[in-house]
Protein backbone atom coordinates (compact mmCIF):
# COMPACT_ATOMS: atom_id res chain seq x y z
CA UNK A 1 0.00 0.00 0.00
CA UNK A 2 1.93 3.66 -0.71
CA UNK A 3 2.13 6.17 1.70
CA UNK A 4 -0.81 8.77 0.92
CA UNK A 5 0.39 11.56 2.36
CA UNK A 6 -1.64 13.76 4.97
CA UNK A 7 -4.32 16.41 3.97
CA UNK A 8 -4.24 18.62 6.72
CA UNK A 9 -2.56 19.40 9.86
CA UNK A 10 -4.98 17.17 12.24
CA UNK A 11 -4.35 14.21 10.06
CA UNK A 12 -0.69 14.85 9.60
CA UNK A 13 -0.67 14.79 13.52
CA UNK A 14 -2.71 11.52 13.83
CA UNK A 15 -0.06 9.85 11.40
CA UNK A 16 3.08 11.19 13.71
CA UNK A 17 1.58 9.91 16.55
CA UNK A 18 0.89 6.59 14.99
CA UNK A 19 3.67 4.22 15.42
CA UNK A 20 2.81 2.10 12.00
CA UNK A 21 2.51 5.58 10.33
CA UNK A 22 4.91 8.00 11.85
CA UNK A 23 8.32 7.00 9.82
CA UNK A 24 6.61 8.21 6.66
CA UNK A 25 4.37 10.85 8.05
CA UNK A 26 8.07 12.69 9.85
CA UNK A 27 9.43 12.76 6.45
CA UNK A 28 6.19 14.46 5.15
CA UNK A 29 7.18 17.11 7.84
CA UNK A 30 11.00 17.26 7.22
CA UNK A 31 9.83 18.30 3.49
CA UNK A 32 7.19 20.51 4.41
CA UNK A 33 9.02 22.77 7.01
CA UNK A 34 12.73 21.90 6.33
CA UNK A 35 13.42 25.00 4.64
CA UNK A 36 11.33 27.17 6.34
CA UNK A 37 13.02 26.37 9.51
CA UNK A 38 16.35 26.62 8.00
CA UNK A 39 16.04 30.13 7.27
CA UNK A 40 14.36 30.85 10.44
CA UNK A 41 17.53 29.67 12.13
CA UNK A 42 20.19 30.93 9.26
CA UNK A 43 18.65 34.43 9.60
CA UNK A 44 19.15 33.96 13.56
CA UNK A 45 22.95 32.48 13.37
CA UNK A 46 23.77 33.96 10.46
CA UNK A 47 25.66 30.79 9.51
CA UNK A 48 24.91 27.66 7.05
CA UNK A 49 26.80 24.77 8.84
CA UNK A 50 25.24 26.39 12.26
CA UNK A 51 21.97 26.52 10.75
CA UNK A 52 22.20 22.88 9.08
CA UNK A 53 23.50 21.32 13.13
CA UNK A 54 20.63 23.20 15.03
CA UNK A 55 18.03 22.26 12.14
CA UNK A 56 18.78 18.70 12.94
CA UNK A 57 18.49 19.41 16.64
CA UNK A 58 15.10 21.06 15.95
CA UNK A 59 13.69 18.06 14.15
CA UNK A 60 15.35 15.54 16.52
CA UNK A 61 13.63 17.00 19.59
CA UNK A 62 10.81 17.19 17.56
CA UNK A 63 10.57 13.64 16.69
CA UNK A 64 11.85 12.74 20.24
CA UNK A 65 8.48 14.89 21.74
CA UNK A 66 5.94 13.97 18.87
CA UNK A 67 3.88 11.90 21.75
CA UNK A 68 3.84 15.02 23.63
CA UNK A 69 2.58 17.29 21.27
CA UNK A 70 -0.80 18.15 22.04
CA UNK A 71 -2.10 20.04 19.00
CA UNK A 72 -2.92 23.37 20.87
CA UNK A 73 -0.89 25.16 18.19
CA UNK A 74 -0.12 24.35 14.73
CA UNK A 75 2.74 22.49 13.89
CA UNK A 76 4.31 24.73 12.21
CA UNK A 77 4.14 27.00 15.33
CA UNK A 78 5.75 24.25 17.48
CA UNK A 79 8.31 23.55 14.87
CA UNK A 80 9.70 27.21 14.95
CA UNK A 81 8.86 27.30 18.56
CA UNK A 82 12.09 24.39 18.79
CA UNK A 83 14.05 26.38 16.41
CA UNK A 84 13.92 29.91 18.05
CA UNK A 85 14.87 28.29 21.42
CA UNK A 86 17.68 25.91 19.96
CA UNK A 87 19.40 29.01 18.26
CA UNK A 88 18.78 31.27 21.09
CA UNK A 89 20.86 28.56 23.11
CA UNK A 90 23.38 28.37 20.23
CA UNK A 91 23.53 31.43 20.65
CA UNK A 92 23.98 31.68 24.20
CA UNK A 93 26.44 28.62 24.38
CA UNK A 94 28.99 30.62 21.89
CA UNK A 95 28.84 33.93 23.08
CA UNK A 96 29.80 32.01 26.54
CA UNK A 97 32.43 29.85 24.62
CA UNK A 98 34.04 33.42 23.63
CA UNK A 99 34.04 34.81 26.97
CA UNK A 100 35.47 31.91 28.33
CA UNK A 101 38.13 31.86 26.53
CA UNK A 102 39.26 35.17 26.68
CA UNK A 103 37.04 36.95 24.19
CA UNK A 104 34.84 39.76 25.54
CA UNK A 105 32.71 40.55 22.66
CA UNK A 106 29.45 40.70 22.62
CA UNK A 107 26.46 38.83 21.08
CA UNK A 108 26.60 41.01 17.91
CA UNK A 109 30.21 40.32 17.28
CA UNK A 110 29.88 36.93 17.35
CA UNK A 111 27.16 37.19 14.75
CA UNK A 112 29.21 39.32 12.29
CA UNK A 113 31.74 37.66 12.57
CA UNK A 114 29.89 33.88 11.55
CA UNK A 115 28.33 36.04 8.98
CA UNK A 116 31.76 37.40 7.85
CA UNK A 117 33.17 33.42 7.74
CA UNK A 118 29.78 31.96 5.92
CA UNK A 119 31.08 31.35 2.24
CA UNK A 120 27.92 30.50 1.32
CA UNK A 121 26.57 34.00 1.93
CA UNK A 122 25.57 35.46 -1.51
CA UNK A 123 24.28 38.77 -0.60
CA UNK A 124 25.77 42.20 -2.20
CA UNK A 125 27.46 44.51 -0.24
CA UNK A 126 24.14 45.82 1.11
CA UNK A 127 22.64 43.16 1.94
CA UNK A 128 25.32 42.31 4.13
CA UNK A 129 25.73 45.76 5.48
CA UNK A 130 21.98 45.30 6.28
CA UNK A 131 22.71 41.38 7.96
CA UNK A 132 25.88 43.57 10.46
CA UNK A 133 23.26 46.02 11.65
CA UNK A 134 20.48 43.69 11.97
CA UNK A 135 23.08 40.91 14.34
CA UNK A 136 23.75 44.27 16.32
CA UNK A 137 19.89 44.53 17.54
CA UNK A 138 19.03 43.35 20.54
CA UNK A 139 18.04 39.27 20.50
CA UNK A 140 13.84 39.76 21.23
CA UNK A 141 14.15 42.79 18.18
CA UNK A 142 16.46 40.49 16.08
CA UNK A 143 14.40 37.60 16.42
CA UNK A 144 10.52 39.75 15.88
CA UNK A 145 12.09 41.81 13.05
CA UNK A 146 13.28 38.89 11.03
CA UNK A 147 10.10 36.39 11.68
CA UNK A 148 7.94 39.63 10.40
CA UNK A 149 10.23 41.28 7.74
CA UNK A 150 11.60 37.89 6.24
CA UNK A 151 8.51 35.85 6.84
CA UNK A 152 5.75 37.74 6.94
CA UNK A 153 4.62 36.60 10.08
CA UNK A 154 1.84 37.23 11.65
CA UNK A 155 1.78 39.20 15.03
CA UNK A 156 -0.80 36.41 16.45
CA UNK A 157 1.42 33.63 15.57
CA UNK A 158 4.97 35.10 16.63
CA UNK A 159 2.84 35.56 19.67
CA UNK A 160 2.10 31.67 20.17
CA UNK A 161 6.28 31.04 19.01
CA UNK A 162 7.70 33.88 21.49
CA UNK A 163 5.21 33.98 24.57
CA UNK A 164 5.05 37.50 24.18
CA UNK A 165 2.09 40.25 23.94
CA UNK A 166 0.95 41.35 20.30
CA UNK A 167 1.29 44.54 21.59
CA UNK A 168 4.96 44.19 23.04
CA UNK A 169 6.07 42.52 19.71
CA UNK A 170 4.13 45.41 17.80
CA UNK A 171 6.59 47.76 19.59
CA UNK A 172 9.57 45.64 19.08
CA UNK A 173 9.40 45.69 15.78
CA UNK A 174 9.09 49.59 15.34
CA UNK A 175 12.24 49.96 17.56
CA UNK A 176 14.20 47.58 15.72
CA UNK A 177 12.81 49.13 12.20
CA UNK A 178 14.01 52.78 13.84
CA UNK A 179 17.02 51.45 15.01
CA UNK A 180 18.00 50.10 11.29
CA UNK A 181 17.03 53.05 9.88
CA UNK A 182 19.42 54.69 12.24
CA UNK A 183 22.49 52.45 11.51
CA UNK A 184 22.20 52.28 8.12
CA UNK A 185 21.74 56.25 7.06
CA UNK A 186 25.20 56.56 8.99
Amino acid sequence: MAYKAPIDEKELIRQLQDPTKSSRAFEFLLQKYSEPVYWQIRRMVLNHDDANDIVQNVFIKAWNNLQNFRGEAKLSTWLFKIAVNESINFINKEKHRIQGSGGDEGEDSFLIQNLEADEYFDGDALQEELQKAIARLPEKQRLVFNMRYYEEMKYEEMSEILGTSVGALKASYHHAVKKLTEMLSE
